[in-house]
Order: structure tokens, then C-alpha cells, then sequence
């Protein structure tokens, strides 16, 4: 009886590591270059600058810039029960748009990126 108690707090100590080690940040542990906040999808970074009048996003894949010349993207801005939808073209080295955005702190956003016939949704939080 011991040995199976003992066998079983072994098992659970060692799956509980497993979990918390997956549960833990996946990043690439890029940092923002634009002043944005940056996001994880489908091993790319994106990252998000949003401020009033313009909305950019870049595109990396492990730290290199992404052609986004073919890519469209709709942006959708969540503010409580606000909900703004904007498209993202591409503008040179990223994605935008320019307008009236309500941005703020802990503004959610999820971009569904379009490229090369792959979709890719990510979301992000204002800091």
C-alpha cells in the first residue's frame, strides 16, 4: 500500500511540472520593435501598435520581417460593449490603417490575418 501511495505522489509531482512547464510562455522571446504590444500565433510574432488616428501591425517569423505586400487583415477592437472593425492594408513593411480608433488601456483586439492563402487569428490586450 505504501509503495503504491508513494508510487502515485511520484506520478502526480512529476505530471505537475509537465503541466506547469507547458502551462509557461511559449514566446520566441521577441520584444517590441515599433513600441507595440507583441502577440504569439502559429510560431510568428505579430506585433500591434495602436494609437487614436493610425493602427500598424508587423508580421515576424523568428525576428525576420514578413512580405505583406499580398496579406489584408480586419482588426476588430473590443472597449467594454464598443466593438470597432477595421480593415489593415498593406503600408510598406506592415500592415494599417488610419482613422478615429477608440484605443485605451485594456483594449482587447483580434486581427484575422490573411497571407498566402493561410488564415491566422491572434489577439492582443492594450497595455
Amino acid at each position: 500500500m505504501k509503495l503504491i501511495a508513494s508510487a502515485s505522489i511520484t506520478a502526480l509531482a512529476l505530471f505537475s511540472g509537465v503541466v506547469a512547464h507547458a502551462a509557461g510562455p511559449h514566446s520566441h522571446g521577441e520584444k517590441p520593435l515599433h513600441g507595440g504590444v507583441v502577440a504569439e500565433a502559429r510560431d510568428m510574432d505579430f506585433e500591434l501598435v495602436a494609437q487614436k488616428d493610425k493602427l500598424r501591425l508587423y508580421l515576424r517569423d523568428h525576428g525576420k520581417k514578413i512580405d505583406v505586400s499580398n496579406a489584408t487583415a480586419t482588426l476588430t477592437l473590443l472597449n467594454g460593449a464598443d466593438k470597432q472593425e477595421v480593415s489593415l492594408v498593406p503600408q510598406g513593411e506592415r500592415l494599417g490603417a488610419a482613422g478615429d480608433f477608440k484605443v485605451a488601456k485594456g483594449t482587447k483586439a483580434v486581427a484575422v490575418v490573411k497571407q498566402a492563402g493561410k488564415t491566422i487569428t491572434v489577439r492582443f490586450v492594450l497595455p
